[in-house]
């Protein structure tokens, strides 16, 4: 993968973890004190697996599972600190004002966000800063397009 953009393929799911680990050691190298990382597409997509393997790539150890009924996990130790947020069932500006998810992002270490596209605009000012944008669609051969691209950098 280079910086700015880049594209991927999958056809399986053990195509979309490795390209999460290799996600996961490009953010490791890239963003050492952390980096903010929204995970956008439709139901089904890969999301989660894609947000196990960059967990696997960081060096997580721990077995990162959908946190759908939990909205935010955690994962890592005090060098390696993974938030892995799903916002499948949270609903309006309220809700998510009431996350906390503000703090988790200005704060030292990853945030994984599913459904990410729920929180882009407080990402869209120039003072939030970079992150990036992963981005899959179904491919008409039942695979995956992947689209990383590095937002405000």
């Amino acid at each position: 993968m280079t910086a700015g953009r880049s594209s991927i393929h999958s056809i399986t799911p053990e195509q979309t973890l490795q390209a999460g680990q290799e996600l996961g050691g490009r953010l490791s190298r890239e963003y050492p004190g952390g980096a903010v990382v929204l995970l956008v597409g439709p139901l089904g997509a890969g999301k989660t697996v894609m947000a196990k393997g960059i967990a696997q790539g960081l060096g997580i150890e721990e077995l990162v599972s959908s946190p759908t009924y939990t909205i935010i996990s955690e994962y890592g130790s005090a060098s390696r600190h993974l938030h892995h947020v799903d916002l499948y069932r949270v609903e309006g500006t309220e809700q998510l004002e009431n996350l906390g998810l503000e703090d988790l992002m200005a704060g030292d270490g990853y945030v994984l966000v599913e459904w990410g596209e729920k929180i882009e605009r407080w990402l869209s000012s120039p003072s939030a800063g970079s992150h990036l944008r992963v981005t899959f669609s179904f491919a008409p051969d039942g695979g995956r397009d992947i689209l990383v691209e590095e937002v405000g950098r």
